[in-house]
């Protein structure tokens, strides 16, 4: 990402993200996708299903992954919390229960005294990837979701209580001049967030008289062997039986691997779905290939789809397939 060669604009929240490229205000936006100890980001899944039509001209253009190193800042204690224990309420274990009879242990210990904490801000994710050192030495303790954790950090820094934390970066402490409470609390050492490149795309009409976008300067030929990945959005008739089952074979249909698969809420009907589907391979800027091919297959088994864009793997070593 330190070599992207365009200047950074900061927005929050996402949606903002996604309306500075459909607007044209930016190039590009970057978002977060998933994460390996957490999972999916459904901020941006929801803002990728777009229910109301607010970014018709978005798709996904590229993907960049990052390592993602969570610290606790805060301040220290006052003097009449001050003790040269830092954690003597806990040896660092954490509780066994029904569910999770033998947690592991958290990976970091408090390096100050933790015990004038009464609450905790940071981003919901950061929250989840932190779960073993919170549950270990600040259980019990209230959580306030923010939109990111570097505003958390400002939130805390400007607490004239001393009472508060944030799950953020050493970047965060050195800027707002909170102190490093705890640093590596991530629950997996190769914690690491995916994030989706997005571009705005010109509407083209398609031979066969469907209409969807592409970034033609991007999928264009390109001398370089590299895998590629996709991803679809689609609707189904959830009283039709094996709906689902029947728009899934049709990736298989065609031999294209689905690498990841997300659903969330169409709010049309309760407990009906929208799924979003990632897959190997790439759609040509022409009607052809096992992509196109899927795709208008895909009008069968679905009540509609909504094309989301291709872009090269990152995780990948190169390959000489082609779809």
């Amino acid at each position: 990402m330190s070599a992207w060669p365009f200047p950074f604009i900061n927005l929050l929240p996402h949606a903002d993200i996604f309306s500075a490229v459909h607007s044209s205000s930016v190039t590009y936006g970057v978002v977060p996708f998933e994460n390996s100890t957490n999972g999916s980001v459904v901020y941006t899944l929801d803002l990728l299903i777009d229910r109301e039509d607010r970014f018709p001209s978005i798709t996904v253009c590229g993907e960049a992954y990052m390592d993602v190193h969570h610290c606790l800042l805060g301040c220290v204690g006052r003097p009449n919390h001050a003790h040269s224990d830092p954690t003597p309420s806990s040896d660092g274990s954490r509780t066994p229960t029904t569910h999770v009879p033998h947690p592991n242990p958290p990976r970091a210990r408090p390096l100050k005294d933790l015990r004038h904490i009464k609450r905790i801000y940071s981003h919901p994710q950061a929250f989840g990837q932190c779960e073993a050192f919170l549950s270990t030495y600040l259980k019990g303790i209230e959580r306030q979701e923010v939109s990111s954790t570097s505003k958390a950090a400002e939130i805390v820094a400007a607490d004239s209580s001393r009472t508060t934390a944030a799950i953020s970066s050493k970047l965060a402490a050195d800027i707002h001049g909170l102190t490093l409470l705890s640093e590596g609390i991530e629950d997996s050492e190769d914690n690491t967030t995916r994030f989706l490149i997005l571009q705005k795309l010109e509407e083209i009409k398609l031979p066969n008289g469907m209409s969807n976008l592409f970034d033609q300067s991007y999928l264009r030929g390109t001398s370089l062997p590299q895998r590629f990945k996709s991803l679809v959005a689609f609707k189904i008739d959830h009283n039709s039986s094996g709906a689902l089952a029947k728009a899934l074979a049709v990736f298989g249909n065609h031999g294209l691997n689905l690498t990841s698969i997300n659903s969330r809420p169409s709010r049309e009907h309760p407990w009906h779905y929208v799924f979003l589907v990632e897959f190997e391979g790439k759609r040509a800027a022409s009607d052809e290939g096992e992509v196109n091919a899927a795709l208008q297959e895909l009008d069968k088994p679905t009540q509609g789809w909504k094309w989301l864009g291709s872009w090269v793997d990152k995780m990948s070593r190169p390959s000489t397939r082609s779809n």
